[in-house]
């Protein structure tokens, strides 16, 4: 099985690989074209299935031997759809499906999971790549361009926030109720039934596909991955909900993105109840001129639900990449009108510590935030207790 180790600062610190971390990956397509794929909180590499079919014409990995002569020979017979030459690495994070799970929250932050996407690029021999995140892995794909901004050729932020408490959902309801649904799921076809609410919008899982609806056929699909990828342990779940919420990108790192001279595409469902578009919104104004910004009708999982227009989004951003198309020819965002309205905005959103300033309605509702998850986390203590002598576990998602 193919893996990349990873060393750990922490008990490394020369840089050797030994008892290190190891990255569980698969490569798709051939081609000079890199693209590599950072899948989000408790999701495997496998989520991203419908890009990797979009983007390389075939989702048979070629990692292994006797799969890649099998897909040589589909080539040859003329068996791709839209591969037009790229390479796709999609991974897990550590924390989650075949990869390490390390047991401390410090070794989980996006900074720490960008360098294993950055070893995993040296490890295949990848000079430079189109980065694409979803959801944690967008967060974790922003940190890396920050890092290495020489080896990204351009970056797709997929249903991405600032992290910190913009990964709070949106207060009302409905979260709430799925936040509880949440906490007492305890089997695949509970965990199965709370993402399925999680990740698309009501009106897209009521249509027919023949005489099911999608809610029907997705359900069995998410009973059938969870139980197959296995549990996510409670410490890959705290670790990667822990990479959330420490995740912050300085004034100074969007500043490095925006002067890299590569292209960003900001995508987004409009009704996503994890990762709210105002704050991908926010994000894509701030690496103007460099950013376009996409909305879709979706859920947070808008690469699933609207695949077509996303692989469409990709290809063009891919394309433009490619054909060195300017910014100010990319961006879709209004542009500024003076240095002023740059300084001025600048000013009303970071200190002289660079960090972030809020509106008196900003702070009402990060307070409601606070409180419910206070809530939460008071519930997750005394379920906790209950079970002190049976550890509990979290399933795996996609999110």
């Amino acid at each position: 099985m193919p893996f990349c180790k990873v060393a750990d600062p922490q008990t490394n610190p020369d840089g050797a690989c030994k008892n290190g971390t190891e990255i569980f990956y698969r490569t798709y397509g051939h081609g000079p074209t890199k693209v590599l794929l950072i899948i989000g909180l408790a999701g495997t590499h496998d989520s991203w299935g419908p890009q990797i079919k979009g983007l390389t014409g075939s989702d048979r990995p070629t990692d292994d031997d006797q799969l890649r002569i099998f897909d040589q020979n589909s080539r040859e017979e003329g068996d791709t759809e839209m591969g037009g030459g790229i390479e796709v690495c999609a991974f897990d994070n550590r924390g989650m499906g075949r990869s390490s799970i390390p047991t401390k929250k410090s070794q989980y932050t996006t900074k720490i999971m960008a360098k294993d996407a950055i070893a995993l690029l040296d490890h295949l021999g990848w000079q430079k790549a189109h980065v694409f995140g979803h959801s944690m892995g967008a967060m974790i794909a922003c940190k890396l361009a920050a890092m290495v901004p020489d080896r990204v050729l351009s970056l797709a932020l997929l249903n991405v926030t600032g992290g910190g408490f913009e990964c709070f959902p949106k207060l009302d309801r409905q979260t709430v109720s799925i936040a509880i649904r949440f906490l007492k799921a305890k089997t695949p076809e509970q965990r199965a039934a709370v993402d399925l609410d999680t990740h698309y919008t009501k009106e897209f899982l009521e249509e027919y596909v023949g005489c099911k609806t999608r809610r029907a056929i997705l359900y069995q699909e998410y009973v059938k991955g969870i139980s197959s990828t296995g549990m996510q342990s409670n410490y890959g779940f705290e670790g990667q909900i822990n990479a959330c919420w420490t995740h912050k990108m300085t004034q100074m790192e969007i500043e490095v993105i925006r002067s890299a001279g590569f292209l960003v595409s900001v995508i987004h469902g409009r009704h996503d109840i994890i990762a709210q578009i105002y704050y991908a919104k926010r994000l894509a104004e701030k690496l103007q001129p460099v950013a376009r910004m996409i909305d879709l009708h979706g859920g947070h999982l808008v690469s699933h639900e609207r695949t077509k227009e996303v692989n469409q989004a990709l290809h063009e951003l891919i394309k433009a990449s490619e054909s060195k198309v300017s910014p100010h020819d990319w961006t879709n965002l209004p542009q500024k009108k003076s240095a002023t309205l740059r300084l001025t905005w600048t000013s009303l959103t970071t200190t002289s510590t660079d960090r972030p300033t809020f509106s008196i309605a900003e702070k009402i509702h990060i307070c409601l935030l606070y409180i419910c998850s206070l809530f939460v986390l008071v519930f997750e203590r005394a379920r906790r207790v209950q079970r002190s002598l049976r550890p509990s576990r979290v399933e795996a998602s996609l999110t």
